[in-house]
C-alpha cells in the first residue's frame, strides 16, 4: 500500500467535493496515509459556448486526467460517473463507485415547484442530451435550451 495518493479532480466546486469526498474515505480507512488533491482544468470547462455533444462529449471532462494518470502524475482520478466515457482508454480501470445520496435530476426554479407546473412553452436549460428528450417526452410543449457551466454558473442563469 502506497503511504501517498494524488488524486485527479477537476475545480469545479462539485468536482473537489467529490474528490475531497473520497479523500476523506482513504484516509478514514487507511489512517497512515497521506492524500494530495491535484486539480485539472479540462477541454470541458474551458469550452462554454458549444453544447457538448458539438465539441466532442463526455470525454471532454476526462481526457486531462487519464492522461495524467498515464503519466504518472497522479494515481487515481474521482470523476461523476454520470460524465465517463462509456469505453475507458486501455490500461484504465473504473476502481470504485462511492455510494449515492439523491440520485435523481431535480427541476431548479424560483417559482414552480413541478414540472407539471410549468407554464406551456416555459424555457427550460440543460446539458444532458438524456434530459432533453425525458423532458421532451412529458412535456413536449417546452422549449429545451442548452446551458452549460458548473451547478453555480447554472444556477445563475435561472430566470
Amino acid at each position: 500500500m502506497r503511504d501517498h495518493i494524488r488524486i485527479g479532480t477537476r475545480k469545479s466546486a462539485l468536482a473537489l467535493w467529490q474528490a475531497e469526498h473520497i479523500s476523506a474515505e482513504l484516509k478514514r480507512l487507511y489512517p497512515n496515509i497521506t492524500v494530495e488533491l491535484v486539480h485539472f482544468n479540462t477541454k470541458g470547462d474551458r469550452i462554454l459556448e458549444k453544447p457538448l455533444a458539438q465539441v466532442g462529449g463526455k470525454g471532454l471532462f476526462t481526457a486531462e486526467l487519464e492522461e495524467a494518470m498515464h503519466k504518472g502524475d497522479i494515481d487515481i482520478a474521482v470523476h461523476s460517473l454520470k460524465d465517463m466515457p462509456t469505453e475507458l482508454p486501455e490500461g484504465l480501470t473504473l476502481g470504485a463507485i462511492s455510494a449515492r445520496e439523491v440520485p435523481y435530476d431535480a427541476l431548479v426554479s424560483p417559482v414552480y415547484k413541478t414540472l407539471d407546473k410549468l407554464p406551456r412553452g416555459a424555457r427550460v436549460g440543460t446539458s444532458s442530451l438524456r434530459r432533453q428528450a425525458q423532458l421532451l417526452h412529458v412535456r413536449p410543449d417546452l422549449k429545451v435550451e442548452v446551458i452549460r457551466g458548473n451547478v453555480q454558473t447554472r444556477l445563475s442563469k435561472i430566470e
